[in-house]
């Protein structure tokens, strides 16, 4: 039998006050002896625990490039499950969940649709995250909804046995967990030029919808004498809530659609392709904006450790020729992605105690 998916939608009291309070005065509800319980901003990482997870994320590293040390990961968190409700397309954020969780040895579930849960019955969202938490210790999620993954741990946080969860992409707001491996990615890359601080940043491409974009540019308080430049098609432009953001913490930026003045006085080219799965209009494959393309001959106008990253998947915006080049860093961007998550997973249940003790 075919089922026409039904939608039932219920109110919960309190949540539409709760949501539309600023996020800094609501942190603390995400937490939990002194400890993140749920991951939903990027404003909840501060630089001590930036450099935290770093450093946690090079010590999985280690450990995991050898049999023994696998195998003292593996069994850290066997008797854990987790599911990975994944209802808007992804591969490498799901991919790298898994994978985290697999390093770590948790079980892990995953729905990838709305049409292979009780959703297409008419269960309501809520209730679909509510009958998860009976079976796992974690809850990953990727919505096309913004602000999804923050009711649901809202939702669960009432309940007498919340699970954490994780906001692993929510609608053109949020990306986390992407956040942390791009500072992850940003500081391995300067580690041997003094780190992230007094770095220019360049940003280029679909800002407004670019949840990616958003979340690294608030991580941009945790760091010294950072400067960006917002480089995108004046439909494109950052959001007001980001730039004044930046302004409230004093963080200098400039916005300009004069792509290769940018190129040689930055330290990092962070390129995003054109956010379509948001529009609200049809549009046709020649919307691609080449002027904000970055391609082979550009090389040889930016800095000699100037890195270029991309939060993948690409379209037309880095030619593939450009891989080759030792500054393309977004093959090993995605990959840091697994290695950060990892370490977040294992921070959410106390272990990176046992994995910082290897080290001792």
């Amino acid at each position: 039998m075919k089922y026409e998916k039904e939608e039932t939608i219920q109110t919960y009291p309190g949540w539409d006050d709760f949501y539309n309070i600023e996020v800094s005065d609501k942190l603390d509800f995400f937490s939990r002896n002194e400890r993140l319980f749920d991951i939903i901003f990027a404003q909840q990482f501060d630089r001590t625990f930036l450099n935290f997870m770093c450093k946690l994320s090079n010590q999985i590293r280690l450990l995991a490039k050898t049999k023994m040390g696998a195998n003292k990961l593996s069994g850290l968190l066997s008797h854990k499950r987790a599911m990975l409700y994944f209802v808007q397309p992804s591969t490498r954020t799901f991919i790298s969940f898994l994978n985290a969780c697999h390093i770590l040895g948790m079980k892990a579930s995953e729905i990838r649709g709305t049409t292979t849960s009780s959703e297409v019955k008419g269960e309501s969202p809520e209730d679909t995250i509510r009958t998860f938490s009976t079976y796992v210790d974690l809850i990953v999620i990727r919505h096309p909804e913004e602000g999804f993954a923050e009711k649901a741990a809202w939702v669960l946080n009432q309940t007498e046995q919340p699970v954490s969860v994780i906001n692993g992409g929510s609608g053109p707001d949020q990306h986390p967990t992407q956040a942390l491996l791009d500072i992850y990615t940003l500081e391995r890359s300067f580690e041997h030029i003094g780190g992230l601080d007094g770095k220019n940043i360049a940003m280029v491409g679909d800002l407004k919808r670019g949840r990616t974009v958003r979340s690294l540019s608030y991580l941009m308080r945790n760091y010294k004498d950072v400067t960006l430049y917002y480089i995108a098609p004046e439909v494109f432009r950052m959001k007001d809530d980001i730039k004044n953001f930046l302004k409230k913490h004093d963080i200098k930026f400039f916005e300009t659609e004069d792509f290769p003045s940018v190129m040689p006085i930055v330290d990092a080219i962070y390129m995003t392709r054109i956010q379509k799965e948001y529009s609200e209009t049809p549009s046709n494959v020649t919307d691609i904006y080449p002027d904000f393309h970055f391609r082979k001959e550009d090389l040889s106008n930016i800095q000699s450790h100037c890195i270029i990253m991309h939060p993948l998947p690409r379209r037309y915006e880095i030619d593939v020729e450009v891989d080759k080049d030792p500054r393309a860093v977004y093959w090993r961007q995605e990959r840091n992605g697994m290695w950060i998550r990892t370490a977040l997973i294992a921070y959410l249940f106390g272990v990176d105690k046992n994995i910082a003790s290897e080290f001792n």
